[in-house]
């Protein structure tokens, strides 16, 4: 297959472009990416000079070019990760997020409807389902209830995908996942910003108390359901994929703390987030029982193994910290979309 994966140059995109190639020797991926502050072309640079990836510099809401994208590369099957996803930032200008997540999966989802694709694969999140209590799970008929501009984007995507399954027979599909944490994750997100700041003995900040409960998933875990849900899932079905390891914010930063030999004053304790989900949990019985998946990297050797590589990295998270791979996009791309 020729596979079109969007937001392929971020955190997760990065990591199934690398599972697919090398699982499946056949297939080509186009990697359309509009490199925004989380998008970085580092990621996949040893790629380049293959013949089986393709970069495309674009936003998935501009409707020319991915027409042109679509027609030239003639795409078999489409999994769209590119999104913004950041909440905090999502409180600052949710007009970004309407416009990526839902605008251009409505862009990528009537191209995809005009030239016959097979398969449609919408990555979506727990998020979309709100905020849980101190018991029970997400499941698939969950109604949702998203608490946040980026979950209500997200949500709404879903709702788009949904309805051109419906309505056009488009053979699509979504997935919802928990936290996901592993190589390549921008530095933002709470791992690799906590272990950047532990390595520097800097502060830890932790909304409220700390006990918002979250599931986490290991990156490799995630997309090895994607795969799954892409080649085998009912066509029209949405597929929770979790984790299993419901842990609450506070003892994922002391179990950091411990790994890397940092006290507990590191951690500080901040105003909370403004609409901030208390806990979330994903029932991923669907999945398991439909397609066989099952997570295998369990929590202790994940959070060991993605300390390792960011304390084995330094360089990539110091020149995204420095703005240094911007200058290198710039040089490779400039500053317009371009087809490749």
């Amino acid at each position: 297959m020729k596979i079109l994966v969007t937001g392929g140059c971020g955190f997760i995109g990065t990591n199934f472009i690398r599972l697919h190639l090398s699982e499946y020797p056949t297939d080509e991926i186009v990697n359309l990416d509009l490199l925004t502050y989380a998008g970085n072309p580092e990621n996949l640079k040893d790629l380049e000079s293959s013949a089986r990836y393709h970069f495309v510099h674009g936003d998935i809401a501009d409707a020319q070019l991915v027409d042109e994208v679509f027609r030239t590369h003639k795409i078999d099957a489409v999994v769209n990760f590119a999104a913004e996803s950041h909440v905090d930032r999502s409180i600052e200008n949710p007009q970004v997020f309407l416009r990526t997540n839902v605008l251009g999966t409505q862009t990528l989802l009537e191209a995809a409807r005009r030239y016959g694709v097979q398969r449609f694969v919408q990555i979506s999140t727990d998020e979309v389902y709100g905020s849980l209590g101190p018991t029970g799970a997400f499941s698939e008929t969950t109604p949702l209830a998203p608490r946040s501009p980026y979950s209500a984007s997200k949500a709404a995507a879903d709702h788009l995908v949904k309805a051109y399954y419906h309505t056009y027979g488009l053979p699509a599909l979504i997935t919802r996942c928990s936290n996901n944490y592993g190589p390549y994750q921008y530095p933002e997100k709470l791992l690799p910003l906590s272990i950047i700041n532990m390595l520097h003995n800097r502060e830890i900040p932790v909304y409220g108390d700390g006990m918002q409960r979250r599931e986490w998933l290991h990156v490799s875990d995630h997309c090895r359901g994607i795969e799954l849900v892409l080649h085998k899932g009912r066509v029209g079905e949405v597929y929770n994929i979790g984790g299993v390891n419901e842990k609450p914010n506070i003892e994922v930063l002391r179990a950091l703390l411990s790994i890397m030999g940092k006290p507990e004053s590191l951690l500080v304790h901040v105003q909370d987030r403004p609409g901030h989900d208390r806990r979330y949990a994903i029932d991923a019985t669907k999945i398991r029982t439909e397609l066989g998946w099952e997570p295998r990297v369990t929590f202790e050797k994940g959070l060991e193994s993605t300390v390792k590589w960011y304390l084995d990295n330094h360089g990539w998270w110091e020149r995204i910290i420095s703005g240094e791979f911007k200058q290198y996009y710039e040089r490779m791309y400039g500053n317009r979309p371009r087809l490749t």
